[in-house]
């Protein structure tokens, strides 16, 4: 069981004072994140791909970049690359770039995205969405095959039998799929081998398990060995030293984005018994001190066959120091309990299978 953190770089106001970090500085806070969940043991840290004012990371190759030669074992991810909206050979060089300077740890995490600044911001038409992410995952996949790349599409100029260097150390380079829950995604994933990663970030996570089976059942229908695909969950959260402190961190800004997002998307008020709800052990959000995180992490490991967790934090804007004392709890505390209990469980359940 992997455990892990994805991040945004938020930089929204702050909730008490109203003012707003700077993007370098975010970006800086990132980087030692990154570094210290690499130090207490963490297994893959994300960032994601974003192309507005209150996200930072544009580029996260290259703020993966600046902690690869500072950590030593953990591995390095976007969290999503929005894939329809990017070139997919620069893609390629960049994590190959990544893979290099991190001798072998860097992942490619292709979705759609749920943001759409990228399209207008890169020329591209909304209605080509679909499109456009199937042909340019279909070529970054040619790409990670072969050095020499011979391919023709209908939004890319052609290649004809032109080399992409660097080539990175892993052969081939990790690319997993991300989804929010959508039934043609998962099959796709299935159906081309890839590794899936779920966003769970509202209801209840075991509303997953279907896309889960069905995800399995697309990758052995295609060939492919269901026990070498892993399947990793991205949810919001926060530690702390006990629970309701956790929870009265977490909140405030927590609330600010979601009503935000709720303003531009249409949904409903985000308020404190939403988000008691959600943090209940049958809810998405996983808030709490390290025994509360741990039992709902391996619930979901149990229940839904998430083999790789990552906890998103901050969600909005927080103080910096508390973020890096829930990555170290993850780390110290929640990860130790989780990767105790499943072994146990998993020595159990082969144990059951062998009588």
């Amino acid at each position: 069981m992997e455990i892990g953190i994805s991040t945004f770089v938020e930089t929204t106001p702050d909730v008490v004072t109203g003012e707003v970090i700077s993007h370098a500085q975010r970006i800086r806070e990132v980087v030692e994140e990154i570094i210290l969940a690499d130090k207490v043991g963490l297994d893959v840290f994300g960032v994601g791909e974003h192309h507005r004012e209150d996200f930072a990371a544009s580029s996260p190759a290259v703020v993966l970049a600046a902690a690869a030669s500072q950590t030593n074992r953990i591995r390095l991810t976007s969290a999503v690359t929005v894939l329809s909206s990017v070139d997919p050979v620069r893609v390629f060089q960049d994590f190959a770039t990544l893979d290099g300077i991190s001798n072998g740890r860097a992942e490619i995490m292709a979705g759609r995205g749920s943001f759409i600044e990228s399209f207008p911001l890169f020329g591209y038409d909304l209605k080509d969405y679909d499109e456009l992410f199937e042909e340019n995952l279909e070529l970054l996949l040619k790409i990670r095959e072969s050095e020499k790349v011979t391919w023709r599409g209908g939004h890319r100029p052609a290649i004809q039998n032109l080399g992409v260097y660097p080539r990175p150390v892993q052969g081939p380079l990790p690319v997993w799929i991300g989804s929010g829950g959508n039934s043609e995604s998962v099959v796709r994933a299935g159906i081309l081998g890839l590794p899936l990663v779920l966003a769970i970030i509202g209801g209840s996570p075991l509303q997953f398990k279907p896309l889960v089976d069905l995800y399995k059942r697309a990758a052995i229908h295609a060939g492919h060995d269901v026990s070498k695909l892993p399947v990793a969950s991205h949810s919001h959260g926060f530690i702390a030293e006990n629970t309701e402190i956790a929870a009265d961190k977490f909140f405030p800004s927590t609330q600010q984005v979601m009503n935000k997002l709720g303003q531009e998307r249409g949904w409903a008020r985000y308020d404190r018994s939403t988000f008691d709800a959600a943090r209940s052990f049958e809810g998405a959000l996983y808030v709490g001190d390290s025994a509360t995180v741990a039992k709902k992490i391996i619930h979901l490991r149990k229940n839904v066959g998430i083999t790789r967790f990552m906890l998103h934090v901050p969600v909005g804007t927080m103080p910096h120091d508390d973020v890096m004392k829930a990555i170290e709890l993850l780390g110290t505390e929640v990860a130790p309990k989780v990767r105790e209990e499943i072994a146990r469980w998993e020595a159990e359940s082969k144990l059951e299978k062998r009588h």
